[in-house]
């Protein structure tokens, strides 16, 4: 997990720059895809179109495994799954700091 030291001068640092360019700023307005990422599967072409409605594909990921954040396809993090309201959501227990992201 990163160091909370490290967080709060990563939050500190983007709220120096937040503040420079305002509230308004362009910069607030961009979005950004986020993923979840739940687990992967490998096959056969062949398999794959065999499908249909109602296939189950098995994922590499047990139930309570974190799962890997994303950012515009960027990992930033890991979490683990929560309901809020009948959707699925993710609670962060990892934030990376930028050392992990840039590896």
């Amino acid at each position: 997990m990163a160091d909370e030291g490290e967080n709060g001068a990563l939050t500190a640092a983007a709220a120096k720059i937040i503040g420079k360019a305002g509230a308004n700023s362009a910069v607030n307005k961009i979005s950004v895809d986020i993923t979840a990422v739940l687990g992967t599967a490998e096959m056969k072409v062949s398999n794959l179109l065999k499908i249909g409605r109602g296939a189950v594909i098995e994922l590499d990921r047990k139930v309570g495994d974190t799962v890997e954040v994303r950012c515009n396809g960027m990992p930033i993090g890991r979490g683990e799954i929560v309901v809020v309201d009948d959707h699925l959501a993710v609670s962060f227990t990892e934030i990376y700091n930028k050392s992990q992201i840039d590896d």
